[in-house]
């Protein structure tokens, strides 16, 4: 144990300790307005309903408490408790050569870590969101989607990583120059892809086939002057009774989705106006802007990362004797999440932001009144709390809490 296990254990400690007494307040607020409908909501969400969303999200929050503890205690077992310096020396036994050795490495360990808090996740699946009634995947279905996201993250992350870790033996101090500009390569790629043939090996994709809604929708986009692919609906019921639409993909490989549920539950003038929504963070660059933002944060990071992989204090004092580029990229991913507390409220902040400046957009292509309707069969449909902790809110979400978002749309319907 040297300084460096003191420090990391502190913004650990820290880092635990805020959320655990944010996310303690932020029940509490709920619980103490478990019985109060807002009165923006009085006349739109039953008592039963906000009940509902109430007790949904406690039990969200306190299973979040337990992953937050098993987390932690999972990371401290595969650093100070010796288990990536145990598999380095494993898989070095075996005698790959670098940098498949490193991926062998790095790709274990987070797989490790992620089958010992599987269990978690089962029981907020098959029993949290099932006993709400959210839950419509199987256990076939779950197993199957886990493989993939194995199989994904071998032929995807397997070679990317080989990249990195050759880059950062072969290219001398500026290596973490390199590796940005890798990683950001990467990102675009995904982000063409992705619509094309990722996503369907989850879901199926139909084009829109009701007439009147795609001509809306078609002339909806031609105003905003947004170019896409097609408009598609995803069969969301499959695993889930939440709602949902998005737009995926870069350039002309763009494309607008709806859930299903989404597509069942609003009508076509709500459906224009939340994705008049949408339409906003793409004329405002929204997308563009917060890329950007992980960029700059990117490539921070790296510099960092370039900086303490050089430091035997970092291998020690994270309990990694045999020092290599793999441990230190695998170290780096694991505990700069506790030294990045403070970066979630500013994130949170210009996303909250950006959401107001999107609800402005869709004011002004659709009628106001459309998407507060949208706005508030989501919250009561997905069961979202209308009373949450205005501090833990500040902190965590992305999106204005939902008395405030409706009442600034309120003010632009009057």
């Amino acid at each position: 144990m040297n300084t460096f296990t003191l420090v990391f254990l502190a913004a650990l400690a820290l880092s635990f300790a805020v959320e655990f007494w944010l996310q303690r307040r932020h029940l509490n607020h709920v619980i103490a307005n478990r019985d109060d409908v807002p009165q923006a909501f009085r006349s739109t969400i039953t008592l039963e309903a906000h009940r509902k969303a109430a007790d949904y999200t406690v039990a969200k929050g306190s299973l979040g408490e337990w992953e937050s503890i098993a987390e932690i205690v999972v990371l401290l077992l595969f650093t100070l408790g010796g288990g990536i310096e145990w598999l380095g020396r494993l898989w070095s036994g075996i005698g790959w050569a670098e940098p498949w050795n490193g991926v062998a490495l790095i790709l274990s360990t987070l797989l490790l870590m992620q089958v010992l808090v599987l269990p978690l996740s089962i029981y907020r699946t098959f029993v949290v969101e099932q006993r709400y009634g959210f839950n419509r995947t199987t256990p076939r279905q779950f197993a199957t989607d886990l493989a993939l996201q194995l199989a994904l993250t071998l032929a995807l992350g397997g070679p990317l990583l080989a990249l990195i870790l050759w880059v950062m033996a072969e290219l001398g101090s500026a290596w973490w120059v390199w590796a940005w500009a890798i990683l950001q390569g990467f990102t675009l790629f995904m982000l063409w892809a992705f619509p094309t043939f990722i996503a369907p090996l989850f879901n199926k994709f139909t084009p829109l086939e009701n007439a009147e809604l795609r001509q809306r929708i078609e002339a909806l986009l031609g105003r905003c002057g947004f170019a896409s692919k097609g408009i598609f609906v995803m069969d969301g019921s499959r695993r889930s009774g939440h709602g949902n639409a998005y737009f995926t993909g870069i350039g002309t490989n763009k494309r607008i989705v709806f859930f299903d549920t989404l597509v069942e539950s609003l009508s076509h003038d709500e459906l224009e106006a939340v994705l008049a929504h949408e339409l906003g963070h793409f004329k405002h660059k929204h997308v563009l802007k917060m890329s950007l933002a992980n960029a700059v944060i990117t490539l921070a990071g790296l510099a960092v990362l370039g900086w303490v992989s050089g430091q035997d204090w970092f291998y020690q004092g994270l309990g990694v004797i045999q020092a290599s580029n793999a441990a230190a990229l695998l170290l780096f991913l694991l505990v700069s999440p506790a030294f990045t507390l403070f970066l979630k409220p500013v994130g949170s902040y210009f996303q909250r932001r950006h959401e107001f400046q999107a609800d402005d957009f869709a004011a002004a292509q659709a009628h106001p009144e459309h998407l507060i309707n949208a706005l508030v069969k989501l919250y009561r449909d997905n069961a979202s709390t209308l009373t949450p902790d205005p501090l833990y809110s500040a902190f965590h979400y992305s999106h204005p809490p939902a008395a405030i978002r409706i009442a600034h749309l309120a003010a632009k319907a009057a």
